[in-house]
């Protein structure tokens, strides 16, 4: 099948080049200078379409392609000058010309030409004309932005721009469910998209702008057609399907209005077809636009969650999904000085999950596979109120405050095989796992330009974290060997409640001096305080119905623990020439006190930790950057608690109140090059990471059972993680790319009193080609390598994949995607293969607000996929059920 692709865009390919002709130059000012980004377009004199554009090199090169033995007007503009246009008639032949720009002109003429070029640039802006990329298939934004040259979509609809990660969606300037990018690439209606504007080295403080290294923050600004302002838009769909044993559908209303003054947007879904509008996954990484305020502090204290492990699903592929989810976002302006701002987020699923794994103890081999049928329910909520006031330029105050509710239930019935010692025994087990955490953010800003020379921030974040879950565990055989515990129970009924809660208050003052335009010094003033309760209590329940509770106190833990960081940190920002440094330091105050089993255990030290920054602006649009940090890592309660803790069936935990902090040297190297010239993107990054005296686990292992604790080890843990990616344009209607992702680790453990290495290394390369034709069908074909190395395994994931859309008599849309999984190991004593096939047919009559619309998924009927895992003890492979195939009828009216 990939030959067949192959062949078709070869012919594709050869056509093209065989009817066109090149017609290439430089463009320069009147001393000859070269004018590197100036604009260049012809419009075809008899149809009067854009038959091609381009965007000059550093040495001021432009390079058309255009269609023999035609007349041209070629338009020329370039930022401060005035534009151009010349009369160009092709013939079969090559064209070399020269253009010179007249002096400084109207800047109004260039912004109009400007504007109808595909891509343009000004300053730190990237603007796409959405228009010119589209072929009459998109209907989201997602699917705008996958054909716009440097701009990717990944599979949790996180967009990347030039390596970075896209951290705020607006459109019209206004935030979209600010800290996640997902719900707007799936809902923004693609028809309603006028430009995509890529906001480089962006910073939320216009005051603050420049004065730190803003290099990898990226924001993107949807611009509306001017039809879709100050007018209700949306869409309204409404679906019946059918699968093999009962049926499907899909209600999912949207709506937006943009104005001025206000801005309000609706998104609902209702459906049993795997659509998840919002994963329980994108719940708890959902930031809100909340600002890592300690990252130039030196710290690293992370309030870690108690989630009892609860499946996480990523995408659709489960057994059984049902969704119901509601959404709206808000901005409002009562003056020119203030802006209010916000969401509201609902979201309740039932999940089926279906899963056959194993899993085998790296240091004694013993294996535990598993038959697992889980049901899972989740009720998520996100709310989030945001303040801004500027008054005047050299004052801004900002509040924030977002909440997050959420009720989760699992309940797992499994059929275990263990085999120790290879003698096998099973057993069925159930498991129930409850838990409704609770957590409320809010940020305090403010920014005060005193003067040219003098700037002042102050911010202070506030995290209130109140966690409950509930484990219980009904098996057969005892897993521990636990004080107070009464054997001989037909069956082992273990419970345990635990409670967890946390108040952390993040603040620090910036001062900024400018000591010339291209340098500034900056001193930061700075407090991390964080105070934590933890309560866990471990009991049985009796055949007879009795409750045992186990009130020793390794089986208990009632823990407060405080943590307190004083820091004054220094850095210097320099730019001279092509070069930018930012060399700093901080000096922090640590006080630590765990309070449990009726003593304290209290720390008290000073550590100085350097950083460096260092930035080689090579180009225009080509970087070098290097990043070096030394940080102190430290633990939260969850690791302190001394008493014992069930993480799950088979496994329990204790802490350790002594444990020390962790500290991490990290360098980065980053290397980055944007051509306009032929939309060439070149990105590559490399992060070495080296952990010392690093707080590790000491597990004991009987048979299948794990016991374990952390300590402080002596030995260092060392990451290296490595990417890069190659693409470009090729004329005006190809794309490729191809890139790679690298990582390898190396962890020291204690396994049954012995010290263990062990080693992974994680690789992944693609390749992909796509076409973006208005009048031809287009095609994506690609292939991606997944290699996961572990310590005497390794497992290997070949996927091809190709995607077919096609616009046709005005009317009609198809569009399908197929991907082909081989999924073995080394040895092939593991050898699957399964793929995956969608099509939908759409059709839709010019200007008609009604839509029609034929859609099947999975028309393979693939039942299940594979995937594995590494821990430091052990390694997992799965096989998973998905959902079958089913065929949807839909309807949609767009307002």
């Amino acid at each position: 099948m990939n030959k067949i692709y192959f062949f078709f865009a070869f012919l594709i390919t050869s056509f093209s080049f065989s009817q066109s002709v090149r017609f290439d130059g430089f463009i320069q000012d009147e001393q000859k200078n070269p004018l590197e980004m100036a604009n260049i377009m012809a419009v075809n004199n008899t149809t009067k379409a854009m038959d091609s554009y381009g965007i000059t090199n550093d040495k001021g090169k432009f390079q058309l392609t255009l269609k023999p033995n035609t007349s041209y007007t070629v338009k020329v503009s370039y930022l401060g000058m005035k534009s151009k246009e010349i009369a160009v008639v092709t013939k079969a032949e090559n064209m070399t010309q020269n253009i010179v720009m007249d002096g400084a002109g109207i800047e109004l003429a260039g912004v109009e030409i400007v504007r109808e070029m595909p891509v343009s640039i000004k300053g730190d802006t990237i603007v796409y004309n959405a228009d010119s990329f589209k072929s009459g298939t998109e209907k989201k934004l997602e699917d705008v932005l996958k054909k716009l040259p440097g701009v990717e979509v990944n599979a949790d609809g996180e967009i990347e721009v030039e390596g970075k990660k896209v951290s705020k969606l607006m459109v019209e300037g206004k935030d979209f469910f600010d800290g996640d990018t997902k719900l707007g690439v799936k809902n923004i209606p693609a028809d309603a998209i006028d430009k995509v504007q890529v906001l480089r080295n962006f910073n939320e403080v216009s005051a603050l702008k420049g004065l730190e290294n803003d290099q990898e923050n990226v924001a993107m600004n949807i611009k509306l057609k001017e039809g879709k302002k100050n007018f209700w838009f949306g869409d309204v769909t409404a679906g019946i399907g059918v699968a093999e044993l009962d049926s499907r559908y899909i209600i999912n209303p949207k709506l937006f209005y943009y104005s001025p003054k206000y801005s309000i947007n609706l998104i609902t879904n209702f459906n049993n077809i795997g659509e998840l509008p919002l994963t329980a996954q994108d719940y708890f990484k959902f930031t809100g636009g909340f600002k890592n305020l300690m990252k130039k502090g030196g710290s690293s204290f992370n309030v870690s969650s108690n989630d009892l492990g609860i499946s996480i699903l990523r995408n659709n592929r489960a057994k059984e999904i049902e969704t119901k989810f509601g959404a709206t976002n808000f901005s409002y302006s009562p003056t020119k000085e203030w802006t209010l701002s916000g969401f509201g987020i609902l979201s309740s699923s039932k999940t089926d999950l279906e899963t056959k794994s194993q899993t085998t103890i790296l240091e004694s081999g013993d294996q535990q596979k598993r038959d697992e049928l889980t049901h899972q329910k989740n009720n998520l909520g996100l709310f989030k109120l945001s303040s801004t006031y500027k008054p005047n330029t050299k004052l801004q105050f900002d509040y924030d405050v977002l909440t997050k509710l959420s009720k989760q239930d699992e309940d797992t019935d499994l059929l275990r095989e263990s085999v120790v010692n290879n003698i096998s025994a099973v057993e069925t087990i159930l498991t129930e796992k409850k838990q409704d955490p609770t957590s409320i953010n809010q940020n305090l800003s403010l920014y005060y330009t005193q003067s040219d020379k003098n700037i002042f921030a102050f911010e202070m974040q506030h995290l209130y974290q109140d966690e409950n879950p509930f484990y219980n565990a009904n098996l057969k055989s005892q897993p521990f060997d636990l004080s107070g515990y009464i054997s001989g129970q037909n069956r082992n009924d273990l419970n345990q409640d635990r409670f967890v809660k946390t108040n952390k208050v993040d603040a620090k003052l910036d001062y900024y001096y400018m000591v010339t335009p291209k340098s500034n010094f900056n001193i930061t003033l700075g407090n991390t305080y964080s105070y934590q309760n933890f309560n866990s209590h471990i009991f049985q329940m009796l055949d007879n119905g009795d409750r045992n509770d186990l009130n020793t106190p390794e089986n208990n833990n009632d823990v407060d623990y405080s943590f307190n960081d004083v820091f004054l940190g220094f850095h210097y920002k320099i730019l001279t020439g092509k070069f930018t440094f930012t060399p700093g330091v901080s000096v922090h105050s640590y006080q630590m006190t765990n309070s449990q089993l009726g003593s304290d255990y209290s720390q008290n030290f000073v550590k100085v930790l350097p950083d460096f920054f260092a930035l080689y602006q090579i180009k225009k649009s080509e970087t070098l950057t290097y990043n070096f940090s030394l940080s102190n890592d430290f633990t939260d309660i969850n690791q302190l608690a001394a008493g014992y803790v069930l993480s799950d069936y088979s496994s329990l935990f204790r802490g350790n109140r002594f444990l020390e902090n962790a500290t991490s040297q990290v360098h980065s190297l980053r290397y980055f090059k944007y051509n306009m010239f032929n939309f060439e993107n070149i990105f590559a990054n490399a992060t070495y990471t080296k952990k010392v005296d690093a707080i590790k686990t000491q597990a004991d292992f009987t048979g299948i059972n794990q016991s374990s604790s952390p300590y402080n080890s002596n030995l260092a843990d060392e990451t290296f993680s490595g990417m890069g990616s190659y693409g470009r344009s090729f004329l005006k209607n190809y794309k490729a790319s191809a890139s790679a992702s690298l990582n390898w680790s190396k962890f020291n453990n204690i396994q049954n009193d012995k010290l263990a290495t062990t080693e992974s290394f994680v690789q992944s390369y693609t390749v992909r080609a796509s076409t973006n034709y208005k009048n031809l069908p287009n095609i994506e074909f690609g292939y991606n390598l997944l290699v996961n190395k572990y310590s005497g395994s390794t497992f290997y994931t070949d996927k091809p994949f190709a995607r077919l859309d096609y616009y046709f008599l005005d009317s009609f849309s198809f569009v399908s995607e197929y991907e082909f999984y081989h999924y073995y190991n080394g040895n092939k004593s593991v050898n699957n293969e399964y793929d995956f096939l969608s099509a939908s047919l759409i059709y839709q009559k010019k200007n008609s607000k009604w839509e029609y619309k034929v859609s099947a998924t999975n028309l393979l009927n693939t039942r299940y996929l594979n995937d594995d895992s590494f821990s430091q003890f052990s390694t997992r492979v799965s096989q998973y059920t998905v959902q079958p195939r089913y065929i949807i009828f839909s309807m949609k009216y767009n307002l």
